[in-house]
């Protein structure tokens, strides 16, 4: 059964930094592109940022600059290192496929962890 399991939200100040893992079953983590989502409170689900398996990277404009994402192989992991952050970075935060849920016809998503920056 495959599994996202995302973990390191928290409560941070404006201008702080966090760290977010994501990790996932073996068995997508060595086909896909992986990315990270989030979605704010009463908006859609958007898309942040995509590394490829050949470590190419993607950033949606509003976090170009602030955000960095990277792949551990070896423990089928993806991170989101995020600096910088704003009050409207607030949201819960998921990773994925990039296309998301790619490996199946239903719309799967993990737990997601909550990110919240305020002062």
């Amino acid at each position: 059964q495959v599994q996202l399991v995302e973990s390191g939200g928290g409560l941070v100040q404006p201008g702080g930094s966090l760290r977010l893992s994501c990790a996932a079953s073996e068995s997508i983590f060595s086909l896909y592109a992986m990315g990270w989502f989030r979605q704010a409170p009463g908006k859609q689900r958007e898309w942040v940022a995509v590394i490829t398996n050949g470590d190419s990277t993607n950033y949606a404009d509003s976090v170009t600059g602030r955000f960095t994402i990277s792949r551990d192989n070896a423990k089928n992991t993806v991170y989101l290192q995020m600096n910088s952050l704003k009050p409207e970075d607030t949201a819960v935060y998921y990773c994925n496929t990039v296309p998301a849920a790619v490996w199946t016809n239903t719309d799967y998503w993990g737990q997601g962890t909550q990110v919240t920056v305020s002062s």
